[in-house]
């Protein structure tokens, strides 16, 4: 059976993040893209210029339209935007007694902009962290999450584990791209079995805009048909797959997007089929 999942997030105009990276990832992994979107983004591969944040009780209605029609097996959770959103979205999520929840707290865009209220982050971690099945922060993130300083070492990464834990989801991966020191690329996961290490080697591309989103995407993709840990690691091997194509595609003047369809997409060599 093919997968309904459904992304709660905001827009990227320029394609390579937020719901239209979801879209793209839920596709590329077999499962159908639904879609309710919180805030309307101006932004492209350079940077984040703006946003609009949409009514809470409109971003309610879009949840409550989707899942009193189509049966949903996956929730993925990106921007919120602020605390009413927060707030409406977790209600709905309970109301609808949604499964599978995969909370990426996008929080900064690559180009620094604030993407959610700092009165929101509280919101965030009250309401929507414990009803997550896995929640997906970057180290910057999880520093915001815990209330600590952001100066992490692959130590501060596993002694970070069990507090990251107590604020109430089922599993955490904690992704170590930001520790640039390494020629590795490390994801912690810690749920009911422990710790787990996700090592993969660095890749040397501007071309990343949109992997937080595109991973998380692809672990809500594949999270009904895998247990946790086997889903983060087809996730992994998708992502790392797609930073590898990325440079086949000439997006935009700054930092562009994956390529979410490296697998799909023929060589284009001779005319179109």
């Amino acid at each position: 059976m093919i997968a309904n999942v459904l992304s709660i997030a905001g827009t990227d105009p320029s394609g390579g993040a937020g719901i239209q990276a979801d879209i793209k990832t839920f596709s590329a992994l077999g499962a159908y893209s639904c879609a309710a979107i919180t805030a309307v983004v101006a932004q492209n591969t350079c940077g984040v210029r703006s946003f609009v944040a949409l009514e809470p009780e409109f971003v309610a209605a879009q949840i409550d339209a989707v899942f009193e029609d189509v049966r949903i097996d996956t929730v993925k959770v990106g921007m919120i935007a602020n605390v009413g959103i927060a707030e409406a979205v977790a209600d709905r999520l309970r109301h609808h007694n949604a499964p599978n929840i995969v909370l990426d707290p996008v929080m900064v865009a690559k180009s620094g902009h604030a993407l959610l209220a700092p009165e929101a982050v509280a919101a965030v971690r009250r309401l929507l962290v414990p009803l997550s099945t896995l929640v997906t922060p970057n180290l910057p993130e999880a520093a915001v999450l815990l209330g600590r300083d952001d100066n992490w070492a692959a130590d501060t990464m596993q002694s970070a584990m069990p507090d990251l834990l107590a604020l109430g989801s089922k599993w955490v991966l904690l992704k170590g791209g930001h520790l640039l020191a390494s020629q590795e690329s490390t994801d912690l996961l810690a749920g009911p079995g422990g710790v787990t290490a996700f090592p993969a080697p660095r890749i040397e591309t501007k071309n990343d805009h949109g992997t937080g989103c595109t991973l998380s995407s692809a672990i809500a993709a594949v999270l009904p048909r895998f247990e946790v840990p086997d889903a983060v690691a087809q996730a992994k091997v998708y992502l790392h797959a797609a930073l590898a194509a990325s440079d086949a595609l000439d997006v935009g003047e700054g930092r562009g997007p994956v390529h979410h369809f490296h697998a799909l997409w023929p060589s284009l060599q001779g005319s179109c089929p």
